[in-house]
């Protein structure tokens, strides 16, 4: 081990700002381990963890990822790191590009390159789900807005416009991103698919409707290690996007079995959130998330500790094959992310839609919302007793945003 011993490794973990990554930053400082956070951002709220031994502002993996990889490599040999727990695509991205400088420098907690290839390109997801019975939504992969038309008509209206990749490396110099759209007719197609014109191809996708589940797990080579399930209440944005509040519940034995199947034949190793929607016609795949998924501080309170155990499968290696994997938790706890969810109820509030032919919240489930902030059995992703420190940095933080969002507005 590095700089603390055998007992004590020295694990670095980026995006520090985000709840997932203080999650982890509090799962492993709790058990004594030494832990660096990092983050592009040096008024992270996750540098504010009591549980924060070192401080690393490194360079915005998406505006400048070979200096990101340098400046974490310079870190990885000052502080004698063993390993590393990037949390975004953004992070994921460049330093799986490089990983050979890494190589003999330190572990990182990442997906090899072919299985991450898989999981980023929703075309080649799709093709996996469909080799192993794995129902998703019809989609057509198109490169023009008259080939989009044509695919919509034949799906139905509205139709969900996809890019292939949500995040495309750019030669090494910056990392772009693109978010869903949704088209009702075809003048909306062609008015979307100006925003990804000429820079990615699309999957012209049938639109599904349901309940947002997400089976959380974490595997060494297709072998389940534990497991986790929770549900959906409030996304951001209201069409569907991050989970700003969700409820843990029982494995759904179709869903597990759907979720092994696919990291099983990709020989997964790592953390993985395998997402589907649920409606009247049963579950439909949405996504493989291959890397640490917003919604782990749910997990970690439900009684899985997924940072834990990905730490020692990385530092110690797997557990003996005889003992399975854990599935058993705590159902019905509830966990939101505050400042997530401040802009989902006052999004409901507003009665805004910017889909007006999809389904959305209305004002009175906007009140519950409201209402519901008051629910001290609710926990919270970054407030919390032991660790008051980034809770109290991302208050002014809220209401800074929610300022912005009415100015905006007006």
């Amino acid at each position: 081990m590095g700089a603390g011993g055998a007992s004590r490794p020295t694990i670095l973990v980026t995006d520090a700002a985000r709840g997932s990554s203080l999650s982890i930053i509090r799962s492993l400082g709790r058990r004594g381990w030494r832990v660096i956070a990092g983050d592009s951002d040096g008024g992270s709220v996750g540098f504010r963890s009591r549980y924060v031994a070192e401080r690393l502002v490194y360079p915005s993996p998406a505006k400048a990822p070979t200096e990101f990889v340098q400046s974490v490599l310079e870190a990885a040999a000052r502080w004698r790191i063993d390993l590393i727990i990037p949390v975004t695509d953004a992070a994921i991205l460049p330093l799986s590009e490089e990983r050979a400088r890494l190589a003999g420098v330190c572990r990182v907690a990442m997906p090899d390159p072919e299985t991450l290839q898989v999981v980023s390109d929703k075309r080649m997801t799709l093709e996996l789900a469909a080799k192993l019975g794995v129902p998703a939504p019809r989609s057509v992969l198109v490169d023009s807005a008259e080939a989009a038309r044509h695919a919509a008509m034949g799906l139905g209206w509205p139709v969900v416009l996809k890019p292939k990749s949500s995040r495309i490396y750019q030669n090494r110099r910056s990392i772009e991103s693109f978010e869903v759209a949704y088209a009702g007719n075809p003048e909306e197609v062609a008015a979307r698919l100006g925003h990804f014109d000429g820079r990615c191809d699309i999957l012209v996708q049938e639109y599904c409707v349901g309940v947002g589940r997400g089976v959380g797990l974490l595997m060494h080579k297709g072998r389940p290690l534990a497991a986790f399930q929770h549900r959906r209440l409030h996304e951001v944005p209201l069409t569907g996007g991050a989970s700003s509040l969700r409820e843990s519940e029982a494995l759904d034995p179709v869903l597990y079995d759907y979720s092994l199947r696919l990291l099983s034949a990709l020989q997964w190793t790592g953390l993985a959130l395998v997402e589907f929607k649920v409606g009247p016609g049963g579950p439909t795949l949405m996504e493989i998330n291959g890397r640490v998924w917003g919604s782990l501080p749910l997990a970690v309170m439900s009684g899985v500790d997924f940072p834990r155990l990905l730490a020692e499968l990385y530092l110690f290696g797997p557990p003996d094959d005889a003992i399975g994997p854990q599935l058993r938790y705590r159902v019905g706890v509830r966990a939101r992310n505050l400042a997530l969810d401040m802009l989902w109820i006052g999004a409901a509030l507003s009665g805004q839609r910017r889909y007006s032919f999809l389904a959305a919240p209305g004002r009175g489930q906007g009140l519950a919302g409201l209402f519901g902030l008051l629910d001290p059995r609710c926990r919270l992703d970054i407030q919390a007793l032991d660790d008051p420190g980034p809770g109290l940095a991302e208050i002014p933080l809220i209401i800074g945003n929610l300022w912005q969002k009415v100015w905006n507005r007006n």
